[in-house]
């Protein structure tokens, strides 16, 4: 975490940050945490406090429809909490939207079971970053405990993910790159044009005359 000398309240913009398993997203998120200052907030992954927290794994239809609405519900608790603090940005691990990649069914059901729709959960973010899953010639690996999908599993995950992401206005995507850093750098730097230049970015500060973009 870096210095910031700023001390005026913040516009806070939520940013989600998503893509298939073993994209890269823990790594990433690490590194916005040393870059950016106290203002630049990170949510937990919603999936890793369900699942680390015991609940049902057992690979039945009720079980991951109901693991599905655990992590919605979390996830929009977790992101209330963020917001308590007024940061510059909340940064999500993921957001309500990918719910709708996992769930077993259409995503029209997903929406109706947590009653909400997907241009509603769209509106909640002012941008995403999609970081895309590599195959197993690129590296994908599961050496996270909870990971428990294939490379191939992986990659048809990340391919719904984009999709039910692909209609929001600010939707960035870093594909994988033989130097792993480089792709993390490039998802930095997509981070920075969201934060403002008092807290080390690119967008304008909140009392700036242009606003924000």
């Amino acid at each position: 975490m870096t210095d910031c000398g700023c001390t005026g309240s913040h516009e806070t913009r939520r940013v989600a940050v998503t893509g298939g398993p073993g994209a890269g997203k823990t790594a990433f998120l690490e590194l916005a945490r040393q870059s950016f200052c106290r203002h630049v907030v990170v949510v937990q992954e919603a999936a890793g406090v369900v699942f680390g927290g015991g609940f049902p794994r057992d690979g039945s239809l009720i079980a991951r429809q109901a693991g599905q609405r655990a992590i919605y519900y979390v996830q929009r608790e977790l992101e209330s909490v963020g917001d308590s603090h007024e940061p510059a940005i909340l940064l999500c691990d993921r957001g309500t939207v990918d719910g709708a990649a996992y769930w077993p069914g259409s995503p029209e059901e997903y929406w109706a079971s947590v009653g909400t729709t997907l241009q509603q959960e769209l509106s909640r973010y002012d941008a995403v970053i999609h970081l895309r899953t590599p195959t197993a010639a690129q590296g994908y690996n599961r050496l996270n405990p909870l990971r428990v999908e294939s490379a191939e599993d992986a990659m048809a995950i990340d391919e719904r993910i984009l999709a039910v992401w692909s209609s929001h206005p600010h939707h960035y995507v870093v594909d994988p790159s033989p130097a792993f850093l480089d792709k993390v750098s490039r998802a930095i730097q997509l981070l920075r044009q969201e934060v403002p230049h008092c807290c080390g970015g690119e967008a304008p500060d909140p009392d700036a005359d242009d606003g924000w973009p």
